[in-house]
């Protein structure tokens, strides 16, 4: 299965500023194409019925779903891919559950873990926090510029930058190499998300250009 999309987006209903179908579909409408559906708190019924209701609005706007952590959950609705934390099951196991046809995501916050899930047969990673979560310290400091330019050198598969991501410094991160961003709030906490999402996508698409251009330069 393709890895088309730049912007990977990740769910918090806590954050979001509207119901999540709602936002999700707000999203889906300002142009995102990979939604993951990250609710670790939720009893693995109320998981199982969001999950379903996501993945009928995703195929409605041709988008692939991803279920974090939960690869029974993500097998039961058909999603397009799975997304395992350091407390999932490994790669190796689940790719054994899923198929081959199934992407599979992990979350990644050293070039020793991003490596292991490439050996492990990932086909994309996240990657961070590359910036500072003030309100989030216990995911970690900012891995750094050196860090994130190494890991996009070492690895080969799809890598999303993560934490902290906003409009303001997109550009720095697909100059480092990432293949991609992973955001929650930058997206989810604003008011019109619908909006929000375009002109991200419209700045990685201006970017990604430049980029480009900067490279057939060198």
């Amino acid at each position: 299965m393709a890895i088309d999309f730049r912007l990977y987006l990740i769910t918090d209903r806590k954050v979001a500023t509207k119901p999540l179908p709602e936002a999700v579909r707000l999203a889906l409408e300002g142009g995102v194409r990979a939604v993951q559906l990250r609710e670790k708190d939720l009893p693995v019924r109320e998981l199982l019925s969001l999950a379903r209701e996501l993945r009928a609005i995703t195929r409605e706007y041709g988008a692939k779903l991803f279920i974090n952590d939960r690869v029974d959950v993500a097998v039961a609705v058909d999603a397009d891919g799975v997304h395992l934390g350091h407390q999932s099951m490994l790669v190796e196991g689940a790719r054994k559950v899923v198929g081959k046809d199934m992407l599979i995501g992990v979350s990644t916050h050293s070039i020793d873990e991003a490596l292991a899930a490439q050996r492990g047969g990932a086909d994309l990673i996240t990657f961070g926090p590359v910036y500072e979560i003030p309100s989030k310290l216990q995911h970690g400091i900012p891995v750094g510029m050196d860090v994130m330019k190494k890991v996009n050198i070492e690895v080969d598969i799809p890598i999303y930058a993560l934490g902290g991501v906003k409009r303001g410094n997109i550009r720095s991160l697909f100059g480092a190499g990432f293949y991609g961003v992973a955001m929650i709030s930058a997206i989810f906490g604003v008011e019109d998300i619908t909006h929000e999402t375009r002109k991200m996508l419209d700045g990685i698409g201006l970017i990604e250009k430049i980029v480009c251009q900067e490279c057939g330069r060198r």
